[in-house]
């Protein structure tokens, strides 16, 4: 049975699991089944970025996990933060992905999204660290 504080806890560890495993796959995807098409198109440094943003909000996400479970956040914050971060990869990574492979470039908007999604959860993060 999950204790209601470390329900938050277990949640950001299984997205940071389920995001990091589909950061590798898009990674190795990008580097061999898509680098003649992604070069070509000039979109491959387009297509690390998202990849390097999911995999460091992946880890970043583990990193959350531990401070809350230290106290250094609480878990009310650590949702918040961890929600955002999570939406900051889905909008942020999602849409550099979606631009990589073509998709209109009028999506574009989302990404600025994804990213003060980022920048939200960070703030966020630097205000809740307890003393």
């Amino acid at each position: 049975m999950i204790k209601e504080n470390n329900y938050s806890v277990e949640v950001c560890l299984k997205i940071a699991g389920l995001f990091g495993a589909i950061a590798i796959v898009l990674g190795a995807f990008g580097a061999h089944g898509l680098e003649t098409v992604l070069a070509q198109n000039g979109k491959k440094a387009l297509w690390e970025k998202a990849t390097q943003y999911q995999f460091y909000h992946v880890l970043s996400l583990i990193l959350l996990s531990i401070l809350m479970v230290q106290n250094f956040i609480s878990h009310s914050l650590g949702k918040w933060i961890g929600v955002l971060w999570t939406a900051g990869i889905l909008l942020f990574s999602g849409s550099l992905y979606a631009l990589a492979l073509g998709v209109n470039r009028s999506i574009g908007w989302i990404t600025p999204i994804g990213g003060l999604a980022f920048i939200a959860g960070w703030l966020i993060f630097f205000a809740s660290i307890k003393k």
